[in-house]
């Protein structure tokens, strides 16, 4: 009988032998794997839901309730490295038995209780959707952010937004009060290292030297270019990057106010009643991402360092020790809302309240402000202009309309465009 190779329970370990492949006994799984558990009230049977208000657990039915008893670990929680042994030892899937919701429309899928019926996606609002049994195959969050803002508030939250900013429909706060937030949990990757840098580059120097020219001295304005070099040494810790792309970055980016020192050990228990989103960014993508921020962070410090802000032929050479991550879930609030045929889509922090999302913009109202800052300006212009030929005080006007104009345009581009933006995020 032929042997299996490598034997079972045996994973890949460093060989100081070039081209010999070493295989060691895997560790023990059973401090990272749980069985999958369910929630019933221990009262009259019925599914169990989690509290926002204190993180524990009350039934629906008959209102037991059942206080909170998870640790908080804060900015301790455990961290792992990229190897082979952390992989194989990482749990998977949920812990608990749950559907999974796959919508039709903009493919997101979304892991619901066993016991839910719902039938609407929480991220584009379409109702093709299937339902089927979740998988257990992908990595298992290891520790989860709980909610502390409840539906209820996030309400409040969202009429107070939908009705601040003039540029909004007179009646759009009305939406707010449909009270369309569905909570759900949302996979992040959280990423520390510790980065050094060699740096060097040409850094330009201005001043002002004299010159003969045409029998006459005269000066000008030159730059004089010098190289520098130097070593920044940078620890980044709990870089947050998404683990989904069903979601806005740039909707995410504002809400992302997280407080990790309330990170807790994640148990099943945290998604009873709750949605949840596993990731469709993994880890591999996640960290290339990460990288990618990590650099960026650096490339700005050694710039730091430059005696003038006048750079050119930058070059550094970076160097990553000490990498680890972490996957854990945070609590976000989605909500979307049709305004005149169109839909658009709402964040709110679970834990923060802060608020992020698309608003309709009442283009009527921008296009009379801009036309009541630019009048000022071509008024007086005209008015110049009429009475140019009265001595100087055609030109006294002429000018003063003028500057208000250039004002105005620059008042007015700047106002198109933040409107541009509350309507396109």
């Amino acid at each position: 009988m032929r042997d299996i190779f490598p034997p079972p329970d045996y994973i890949p370990t460093e060989s100081a032998v070039p081209g010999i492949e070493v295989f060691m006994p895997a560790p023990p799984a059973e401090d990272f794997h749980q069985e999958i558990v369910d929630f019933k009230c221990p009262q009259c049977g019925a599914a169990t839901a989690y509290s926002a208000a204190d993180g524990g657990l009350t039934c629906t039915h008959c209102g037991y309730y059942e206080a909170p008893q998870k640790p908080i670990v804060g900015r301790a929680a455990e961290q792992f490295e990229f190897t082979v042994e952390t992989m194989a030892r990482a749990a998977q899937g949920w812990g608990i038995v749950r559907k999974e919701l796959n919508c039709q429309n903009c493919g997101a899928a979304t892991s619901l209780p066993d016991d839910s019926l719902s039938a609407m996606c929480p991220f584009c609002g379409s109702n093709k959707v299937i339902q089927h049994l979740a998988p257990q195959d992908l990595l298992r969050p290891r520790f989860v952010l709980p909610f502390k803002i409840t539906d209820a508030e996030c309400t409040k939250i969202a009429r107070q937004w939908l009705g601040n900013n003039w540029m909004l429909p007179a009646d759009l706060s009305n939406i707010a009060t449909l009270g369309a937030f569905t909570g759900i949990y949302l996979p992040y990757w959280t990423f520390d290292a510790d980065l050094r840098a060699d740096w060097k580059a040409e850094v330009g120097h201005t001043k002002t030297e004299r010159y003969y020219d045409n029998g006459e001295w005269k000066t000008r304005t030159v730059v004089e270019w010098r190289w520098e070099s130097g070593r920044v040494n940078l620890h980044i810790d709990d870089l947050l990057i998404p683990g989904s792309a069903r979601l806005s970055q740039n909707l995410l980016n504002q809400i992302d106010n997280f407080d990790l020192s309330a990170l807790s050990p994640y148990e099943p228990s945290y998604l009873a009643g709750l949605q949840a989103k596993a990731y469709d960014i993994p880890l591999e993508m996640a960290w290339e991402t990460g990288r990618q921020v990590m650099r960026e962070q650096v490339r700005q410090a050694c710039l730091n360092q430059t005696s003038t802000p006048q750079v050119r032929n930058f070059n550094m050479n970076l160097d990553y020790a000490n990498e680890s991550w972490r996957y854990i879930l945070l609590p976000v609030y989605v909500a979307h809302y049709t305004y005149e045929g169109k839909i658009y889509q709402a964040l709110v922090n679970g834990q923060s309240g802060a608020i992020a999302g698309q608003r309709p913009v009442d283009w009527n109202k921008v296009w009379l402000a801009i036309v009541a800052i630019l009048s000022p300006g071509i008024l007086l212009g005209i008015l110049g202009l009429l009475t140019m030929p009265f001595a100087g005080i055609g030109i006294l006007i002429g000018g003063a309309g003028f500057l208000l104009l250039i004002i105005g345009v620059v008042i007015a581009v700047t106002l198109y465009m933040k409107a541009d933006r509350m309507d396109d995020l």
